[in-house]
């Protein structure tokens, strides 16, 4: 792969159609053509200049873990969605396509983990758009004009947000309901404005959706959910507004607030380009704090170097290690996950291998519907094995930091795929949840 690295003269993104129309078409072969035209038309699509000269090494495409990423890959539908694309696409009208691809994203589980049935306030008998509480102290604000990316990952959880169809999608057109919520909320402490990515908005757009949260004295951290300091660093850098964004981020923290830039790197050639470096380096000066996590894919990430590496570096750069995530169970899941235990090995493997300035990184952890389940290691006792877990984050706050067991299974990937062998007694809302309990 080369190494040098490549500025593009200004922000160019391609959609699916703008990028079959590109020089950049070239670089796949006629079958990851055929798997572009069928996946796209179901799952959303978007890539940019500065990704496709600096991150993809097309000499080793397909498995390029950057490649895997970003362009749609076989395996990622099904035999029979691909079949029924197929079908749409080359007989049928654009209502029976529209039909299909509508019919084939809903059997993908597009809102996991109880987002719009659990996660969604309400004031009065009024849902409250563009806000999810999950936890008791921190409510996940998204603004209408953060509903995109510079770029997509192919594994992304959001990808709801980015079809196009609205009834999937979380947005708040203004701030004007979550300050009012939070007014009624005091025990929240902290907003993450997430997205889609709220990087891609202006600086003025972002001012407006954040200054009134300041105003609220219980909101004590604003956290920021990006991929741009790996799709877009110049955001950081040399945009237009990079000094008013700055100015912001300065503002937050000179506020009082702590201010959290939830960085997420999925490998660490994302980390290698020097504009990289350069826009950390100007986030971190404004005082606000980056932190790094991603999910273990298949495919992209699953082996400990990459993890030891990617830990590694962040420290090096000032960045602190904050999550190992397990793919969710939405999307394309099927063609990323990784059984449990595997991945618990992974993580120890390269948790053995890091400083204890690098072991701040906690995982691996399943963002389930209870809450975030820890996966702490495998126990034996009496000659059986099980699997001990716990929860950091939970619906129900006395679940937090409570144990639990799980029956041993090597072929697991997800919680609800675990048999559980022994609950806390003041957890009955996880006991409900869960089909299969062994008393």
């Amino acid at each position: 792969m080369n190494e040098s690295f490549r500025s593009p003269t200004k922000f160019r993104a391609y959609t699916a159609a703008q990028f079959q129309a590109s020089e950049h078409w070239k670089n796949l072969n006629e079958s990851l053509r055929g798997t572009f035209l069928a996946t796209t038309k179901v799952l959303p699509f978007r890539v940019n200049d500065y990704v496709l000269q600096n991150l993809i090494d097309w000499d080793s495409v397909p498995n390029d873990p950057m490649f895997q990423l970003l362009f749609p890959q076989p395996g990622m539908l099904s035999e029979r969605d691909l079949w029924i694309v197929g079908r749409a696409m080359d007989g049928g009208s654009l209502e029976e396509l529209n039909a299909a691809v509508g019919e084939i994203r809903r059997g993908l589980n597009p809102h996991p983990a109880g987002q719009m049935t659990h996660n969604v306030p309400t004031m009065g008998d009024e849902a409250v758009d563009g806000i999810q509480h999950k936890y008791r102290e921190t409510v996940l604000f998204f603004p209408s004009a953060g509903q995109t990316c510079h770029s997509y990952c192919t594994f992304c959880f959001r990808w709801p947000q980015f079809v196009g169809d609205v009834s999937l999608r979380f947005q708040a057109k203004q701030s004007d309901e979550l300050v009012q919520y939070l007014k009624t909320h005091p025990e929240v402490t902290d907003v993450l404005i997430t997205g889609g990515d709220p990087m891609v908005m202006s600086s003025r757009s972002l001012e407006r959706f954040i200054t009134p949260i300041l105003k609220e004295t219980s909101v004590s951290t604003i956290r920021i959910g990006s991929k741009a300091l790996t799709y877009w660093p110049f955001r950081f850098i040399s945009d237009d507004d990079t000094k008013d964004l700055l100015s912001l981020f300065r503002q937050v923290v000179d506020s009082g607030r702590h201010l959290a830039f939830m960085a997420h790197f999925n490998h660490p050639r994302e980390m290698k380009p020097s504009p990289v470096g350069e826009a950390i380096e100007a986030i971190r000066s404004t005082g606000a704090v980056i932190r790094t996590q991603a999910p273990i894919l298949r495919h992209i990430n699953d082996s400990p170097d990459a993890w030891a590496e990617l830990w590694n570096e962040s420290v090096r750069s000032g960045c602190v290690p904050y999550y190992m995530f397990v793919e969710r169970d939405t999307g394309p899941s099927e063609y990323f996950k990784i059984p449990l235990v595997e991945v618990l090995q992974i993580f120890q493997q390269a948790y053995r291998r890091v400083s204890g300035l690098a072991r701040t990184v906690r995982g691996p952890i399943m963002s389930a519907t209870p809450g975030k389940v820890q996966i702490d290691g495998i126990l034996e006792f009496a000659g059986r094995r099980m699997l001990q877990l716990q929860f950091l984050q939970a619906r129900d706050p006395a679940a937090a930091r409570q144990p639990l067991l799980a029956e041993y299974d090597e072929t697991a990937c997800w919680f609800d795929e675990l048999k559980l062998l022994a609950l806390a007694e003041r957890q009955p809302e996880l006991r409900s949840r869960m089909p299969e309990v062994a008393q």
